[in-house]
């Protein structure tokens, strides 16, 4: 029996954030092939492979997509172009990258992720072609398939959001509300009146074209108000706080 190409999966995760589904993620952390393909068999739509925060070097952030069985976006450290090709290289069905606030920014890091002559992605014999098996389907594919996401977490992005969400490639959008939160003089307090609103204006910016939109929250109870609210691609929990949590309940309920 044939597996399907990355080329396919890719295909299938675009065409269904595209369409509007709500696809709910979570944010994986830890080195741990196991924790991917739990995640993964537990109904999670997508994973969010974190390189920025976590201590995951590429080949770790490869193995975590071999054991994942749904599609996975890794969030580089930085826009930067190695990091990105690194990361599509690998196997991921798009990025994420932090710290985006101007459409220059939004439009070089697109360029990073199109091969020509949409862009300047370099080509090799990697996992994401198949290790060569699938690699003329898969460069014929990537440039409409790979999910290009970008993180809103500083109040110049706000500031700037009606000309980022209008930048070609661009898939979606996720808000960082801590970051964001300290760019404003007010680190944490994401409930804080002003910071809400800067997220609105994200929020607005998107709807008025279409830009599909993310948030990451703890729990399920936070995250529901983001749902109502039509956030697309909800990420619900990371496994590092959702181990911690367990563990502390069930020492609690014991002791």
């Amino acid at each position: 029996m044939s597996h399907p190409s990355i080329a396919e999966i890719n295909a299938g995760f675009a065409a269904r954030l595209r369409a509007g589904e709500t696809l709910l993620g979570a944010i994986i952390a830890l080195p741990c092939a196991e924790v991917a393909e739990l995640f993964s068999r537990a109904g999670f739509d997508w994973l969010f492979i974190d390189t920025e925060h976590a201590p995951l070097d590429p080949l770790a952030a490869q193995s975590l997509l071999q054991a994942a069985r749904c599609p996975c976006l890794v969030r580089v450290a930085a826009g930067a172009e190695a990091l990105i090709k690194k990361a599509l290289d690998i196997g991921a069905a798009g990025v994420v990258v932090p710290q985006v606030n101007s459409a220059a920014e939004a439009e070089r890091i697109v360029r990073y992720c199109k091969y020509p002559p949409r862009g300047s992605r370099g080509v090799g014999i990697v996992r994401a072609q198949g290790y060569g098996l699938d690699f003329q389907e898969y460069v014929a594919s990537a440039n409409d398939n790979v999910i290009v996401m970008l993180q809103i977490e500083h109040i110049a992005a706000v500031a700037n959001i009606e000309s980022i969400v209008r930048v070609p490639g661009v898939d979606a959008l996720m808000i960082g509300p801590y970051d964001l939160s300290g760019t404003m003089g007010k680190l944490g307090r994401v409930n804080d009146p002003e910071v809400e609103q800067a997220m609105e204006t994200v929020r607005q910016a998107c709807v008025a074209v279409g830009m599909k939109l993310g948030i990451f929250a703890a729990s399920a109870e936070a995250m529901r108000p983001y749902i109502r609210k039509g956030y697309t691609l909800p990420i619900a929990g990371m496994d590092l706080m959702l181990l911690a949590t367990a563990a502390k309940s069930m020492v609690q309920a014991l002791k």
